[in-house]
């Protein structure tokens, strides 16, 4: 049970966070103008680099099917990733919220714009969480591997 309730609280707090974030800081046409970090208002109608934008309604369609169907295979065999709680949540968190927006708005909201040395994709805390979420996974797996061998 404890696992479950771990599960679903990173989904939610990564969630409702980024969910805050957007309506009561960005939306409200709050901007930041930074030497190294900008805060700008950005739809992303793709995935990461704005990436499959052809597919505008498919792709929040897709993205559930995704979503949906590596939660139930995660669900499934919880006990198998049990390592892999927090991190799932993050990564689960972050794609639902970002799939809210579809449905909300224009496409995603974006709004982080790293551009000190080099301008980089505009992002937000959702795909920060996702990245996290995969980069602890590697990680667990990494050092999951050298504890067997």
């Amino acid at each position: 049970m404890k696992t479950y309730i771990i599960l679903f609280a990173s989904i939610i707090l990564v969630l409702i966070i980024d969910q805050i974030i957007k309506w009561f800081f960005v939306l409200t046409n709050f901007g930041y103008e930074g030497s190294v970090i900008s805060l700008v208002l950005v739809y992303n109608k793709g995935v990461a680099f704005s990436m499959f934008a052809f597919l505008e309604e498919w792709l929040k369609y897709i993205q559930i099917l995704l979503i949906t169907s590596l939660f139930i295979y995660f669900w499934k065999n919880i006990q198998e990733y049990k390592a892999y709680i927090i991190p799932a949540g993050f990564i689960f968190g972050g794609g639902i919220s970002n799939i809210i927006d579809r449905f909300l708005h224009e496409g995603v909201v974006d709004y982080i714009f790293w551009h000190y040395k080099f301008e980089f994709a505009i992002f937000n805390l959702a795909d920060i969480m996702i990245n996290i979420g995969v980069a602890l996974v590697l990680l667990i797996s990494v050092f999951k591997k050298k504890q067997t061998a």
